[in-house]
């Protein structure tokens, strides 16, 4: 492969500013003097590229001379956070930057307020897929990242009297300098129609409808090292000549673009409201557009160097990240028979060595599965060869447990029994040569619950890899401070990519000069919290009142509701004048509910509503305040947790898969209040339970609960307080007491007490500064396992297979 390197790569601010200018004046077609400050920015925006790209041309040149086996990583979403801040970091180019942008007389914080996350994610799942990618390219290993280029993104969350309001995020609207276009590239995507026999086993399925796929790339440098890899993102065109010039002529405007916005919707927004069957059959689309994509792209990169397909699995390795691209492998069955002639069951050999699957729930509801009607008539020839993968499937089931038919309907990927559906997860496990959960929990009970028919059938393709994030987000840039810090403690940044180091900080915690510096970090982040917060809500917050944080996505499983019921019964203590067990305590509310989710919008309301009662009350207001910040994504985070004094974890136990955001703040020397769930199980072994907040029922009793059969009115009846906080409740959403009272599908009130008894010892423990602020610098200290560089290393070992490539600098 040639390349050539790029002239503007120099270090200094000359010429940094030099080229900046060059930018400005020959891709914007302007000058300083009459530059727009959207014209600064991209000029900014592309000279830090432009030093990025050197680096990833080396990347793509090693990659092609070695040609070795990549990981290509394929998911629905990726929350990437903003890029100019990173981007700057990971190309080394923060002071020059700085230094030139005020000698041209513009500034940088401006700049860097118009840069924009891009909207191609939601939540845990798409914010692990970001830091995957990120420590992928830090360890040096050839991937490559597969999703959709939304145009809108999930949504921008607003609030009107209380209730979630979704508008559309419209993330591209001044374009996107950080994205290459490859327009000529294209793949073809089908859809509908109908199949004809050719020979044997070999079909031709000939498409109702044609969709084409565009992509992009963005650049996924490493930090502190060469390596500069891609994540590849498709958006949905209609092919060529789809506008009919002829309804335009007669006035049917509508009419004539018709098919061109049902081609293009595929790709308008992340998870459609499928509460409709439209919306439904679009989700599909999208899931089937994404992998036929990702999948034609991936045999383009292995036919660069390689031509048989005995070759193909000790080269590829597809992660599916949950079940969102698990059609991938119909499709590449699809591909391998059909297209390339292969026999089945060398096609089916091939397939099973390349997919891994990560599976991110417990939650029966939430494993995805399709009406078999859907998918046949979407996608005829991929529901005949998923019905063939089933039948020679049941056969192996078969013959390992004769005569055995539950067995049979429990691991059939068909669901029968009324409507005849798909279940996506036994289509990953039984089309996967491995399976992972993300939490030593989860994947334990993943084996034992969710797929336990498949972990006694194959035991030896079921793994855990417990999730993990970013410290270059999440402390390097998120916060600054402590990360300065921590560096003048241990001496250098080594840590950042070796985030067990952080252990060297122990000693610093039982020093009172490092304790007082550490709370003055505290408190300058929350100062930094009470300002955004007072813009963006209006309410003022005290920055040495106790930062008491929950930011996740809304779902009632993690019990949002709870940590509402406690405010209500510290509003209640407060108004009785009880208040020797009460600090001051700021309670900060962060996330976003899906908008067909109306049992969570109806919480979100009930939080808003409640934050609005306790910060109006003159006696209450001054002890605790409410906030709920809208629009939840990692440029609220990266404000949010480095603020924050208590992480609360508080899902029912069983429920949680791993969360990553108890990581993110204990990282950041927050303590946690939590259930036994999740990835918290490994996060008290590892900062020690005296350490941690712990409260709840465990998996175990749980399950002993259900099996005596619950009552949750009974809770309500003995317990005075909890009564008191329910009838203030009902006050202003009877449906949710009566929801609790009622059925209380996840324990709320059977952990109510133990909850707010443990909150009770959170205020003791606050009201000691010096013990407060020791057990803050051992959460951090502890808490290198939780890197994703752990979890990349874990994944290469164990799954993937394959070792760093070193691209020399």
């Amino acid at each position: 492969m040639t390349y050539v390197t790029s002239p503007h790569s120099g270090d200094t601010p000359g010429d940094f500013g030099r080229d900046l200018l060059s930018n400005l004046y020959y891709q914007r077609g302007t000058t300083l003097e009459s530059a727009s400050a959207q014209d600064a920015y991209h000029s900014l925006a592309l000279t830090v590229r432009n030093r990025l790209v050197d680096r990833y041309i080396r990347t793509a040149a090693a990659h092609y001379r070695a040609n070795p086996r990549f990981i290509y990583y394929l998911s629905a979403e990726y929350m990437l956070g903003k890029q100019l801040d990173q981007n700057l970091l990971y190309s080394g180019t923060e002071d020059s930057a700085r230094r030139a942008l005020e000698g041209l007389g513009l500034s940088s914080s401006d700049l860097d307020a118009l840069d924009v996350e891009p909207g191609l994610g939601n939540g845990g799942l798409g914010r692990l897929a970001a830091c995957l990618l990120d420590a992928m390219a830090t360890q040096d290993i050839p991937a490559v990242g597969y999703g959709i280029r939304y145009d809108f993104g999930i949504f921008k969350q607003a609030f009107h009297d209380g209730g979630q309001v979704e508008r559309p995020d419209d993330w591209t609207f001044y374009g996107n300098p950080w994205e290459f276009h490859a327009s000529d590239d294209q793949q073809t995507v089908g859809f509908y129609g109908h199949v004809e026999p050719l020979e044997g086993l070999r079909k031709s399925w000939v498409p109702g409808e044609v969709v084409l796929g565009e992509p992009s790339h963005m650049l996924v440098p490493g930090y502190g090292t060469t390596t500069v890899n891609i994540i590849r993102l498709w958006r949905a065109r209609a092919a060529r000549e789809s506008f009919d010039l002829s309804r335009f002529g007669a006035g049917q405007y509508g009419e004539a673009v018709e098919e061109i916005v049902r081609s293009e919707n595929i790709s308008k927004v992340l998870y459609p409201d499928d509460s409709t069957e439209l919306g439904r059959e679009l989700r599909l689309k999208q899931q089937h557009f994404l992998v036929t994509c990702a999948l034609r792209d991936i045999v383009r990169r292995f036919r660069l160097r390689n031509n048989d397909w005995d070759d193909f699995a000790g080269k590829v390795v597809i992660q599916l990240n949950d079940t969102h691209p698990v059609m991938a492998i119909a499709e590449l069955m699809r591909m391998l028979v059909d297209e390339e002639g292969l026999e089945w069951d060398r096609a089916w050999s091939i397939t099973r060595r390349v997919f891994a699957y990560t599976c991110h729930t417990l939650l029966p509801e939430a494993l995805e599965t399709w009406p078999v009607a859907l998918v046949q008539r979407l996608l005829p020839r991929h529901m005949e060869i998923i019905f063939l993968i089933n039948h020679l499937f049941l056969q192996e089931v078969a013959a390992r447990y004769p005569g055995d038919d539950a067995k049979l309907r429990e691991l059939s990927i068909i669901q029968e029994g009324g409507e005849q559906r798909v279940r996506m997860a036994h289509l990953a496990v039984v089309g996967s040569s491995a399976v992972n959960g993300v939490a030593e929990l989860h994947s334990r009970l993943l084996a034992a619950t969710t797929l336990r028919g498949f972990a006694e059938l194959w035991p030896g393709r079921f793994h855990n890899v417990t999730n993990g994030i970013s410290p270059r987000r999440f402390v390097r840039l998120a916060n600054p401070r402590l990360s300065d810090l921590i560096s003048g403690r241990i001496g250098g940044r080594e840590w950042l990519t070796d985030l067990d180091r952080l252990v060297e900080l122990e000693p610093a915690a039982d020093d009172p000069g490092f304790r007082e510096q550490w709370r003055e970090v505290k408190r300058r982040n929350r100062e930094e919290l009470a300002r955004h917060a007072l813009a963006a809500t209006g309410v003022a917050i005290d920055p040495d009142a106790l930062c008491d944080v929950m930011i996740k996505r809304f779902h009632e499983y993690k019990r949002q509701l709870l940590r509402v019921l406690h405010v209500v019964a510290q509003y209640h203590r407060i108004r009785r004048d009880q208040v020797q067990d009460v600090v001051p305590r700021t309670i900060v509310f962060g996330g976003k509910a899906a908008p067909g989710y109306y049992a969570a919008k109806r919480i979100m309301r009930l939080a808003n509503t409640v934050a609005d009662l306790v910060n109006e009350d003159p006696v209450v207001s001054p002890y605790l305040k409410m906030i709920f910040l809208p629009d939840y994504n990692v440029s609220r985070a990266q404000l949010i947790i480095p603020a924050a004094d208590l992480s609360e974890q508080i899902s029912l136990a069983g429920k949680e898969a791993s969360g990553t955001s108890n990581m993110k703040l204990a990282l950041n020397g927050a303590l946690t209040i939590g259930t036994l769930d999740g990835a918290n199980v490994e996060i008290r072994d590892r900062v020690g339970a005296d350490n941690f907040f712990l409260f709840g029922l465990d998996t175990t009793e749980v399950d002993a609960v259900r099996a005596r059969g619950y009552e949750p009115r009974a809770y309500y009846d003995r317990d005075a307080e909890l009564r008191e906080v329910l009838d203030t409740v009902a006050h202003y959403d009877k449906e949710i007491v009566d929801d609790l009272l009622n059925r209380d599908e996840y324990l709320t009130l059977a952990d109510y007490r133990a909850y707010v008894d443990c909150q009770d010892r959170v205020a003791r423990a606050w009201r000691d500064r010096e013990g407060w602020t020791r057990t803050s610098i051992l959460n951090t200290a502890r808490s290198g396992f939780f890197s994703s560089d752990r979890t990349v290393r874990d994944y290469c070992r164990d799954i993937w297979h394959v070792t760093p490539l070193h691209i020399d600098g």
